[in-house]
């Protein structure tokens, strides 16, 4: 697990105690990179820790919830102290809200998705880039969404909130363009993840609904955790050294449309 192109590297994958985060911190470390696995999940992110290193990979477990600044800058210095700095991030760690018309949606429920989906994202990334500088430039993957380039009835926070990722993403990769470090988003479509088949739309729990929803992908089918962190891996490697300020859309052709 350690001969890949990120040996001796440091990446951080938060939201990764299941689903994507899972996937990709599993990708990070089959490709060599030492991770740092956060979540606010502990018994999942333990467990993603315990999976890494079965498979010969390197790995240690933070809790951290995104939307306290002082955790966020506390897991960046962890990483710091255990390998001596951060080379990736993929900043996942996201909710799905609740689900309601614009005019009625909760205005608790809209500032905790706003809070953890999009201001999360940019807590991490401004703890992030100062350590990725000082090693000459690295690469981020924000996590956004199909729903970061399309709109969805009835998920108002959450569509507002991918957007503004994809935009925060664009605006970072100009920034940093110069100074060697790569910023990019990932979109994914309707992944087979907790979050879809056990929490929000729930289609794990009505075989019809899953056939509907997979139907809105020309593929027709829901994606893979895996095939998500294969595109963030990738968007991390010399292999995209000139891609950045890009929203990636791993959809089975859902904004194809």
């Amino acid at each position: 697990m350690n001969n890949g192109w990120a040996k001796g590297k440091v990446a951080i994958v938060t939201g990764a105690a299941a689903g994507i985060g899972r996937a990709t911190a599993l990708a990070f470390a089959r490709e060599g990179a030492a991770v740092l696995v956060t979540d606010v999940n502990v018994s999942g992110g333990e467990e993603t820790v315990r999976m890494i290193r079965e498979a010969g990979g390197t790995a240690e477990f933070l809790r951290v919830d995104v939307s306290n600044d002082d955790q966020v800058a506390a897991m960046v210095q962890r990483a710091v102290e255990l390998w001596g700095g951060v080379d990736y991030a993929f900043n996942n760690a996201g909710i799905e809200g609740a689900l309601a018309p614009t005019h009625e949606y909760p205005e608790e429920a809209w500032q905790r998705v706003i809070d953890i989906n999009l201001t999360g994202v940019w807590r991490c990334m401004r703890h992030e880039i100062p350590e990725m500088l000082k090693r000459g430039g690295g690469a981020i993957v924000n996590c956004a969404s199909i729903l970061g380039l399309v709109g969805f009835a009835n998920a108002p926070a959450y569509t507002a909130a991918k957007h503004g990722v994809v935009g925060l993403t664009k605006a970072a990769a100009q920034e940093y363009a110069e100074l060697g470090l790569r910023v990019n988003a990932v979109c994914p479509g309707f992944i087979e993840t907790p979050m879809v088949m056990e929490r929000g739309v729930q289609l794990g729990k009505d075989k019809l609904a899953y056939a509907q929803v997979a139907s809105l992908h020309p593929m027709n089918r829901l994606g893979k955790p895996e095939e998500i962190a294969e595109a963030v891996v990738w968007l991390c490697s010399p292999k995209a050294s000139f891609v950045t300020g890009y929203a990636l859309a791993v959809d089975g052709g859902y904004v194809s449309k």
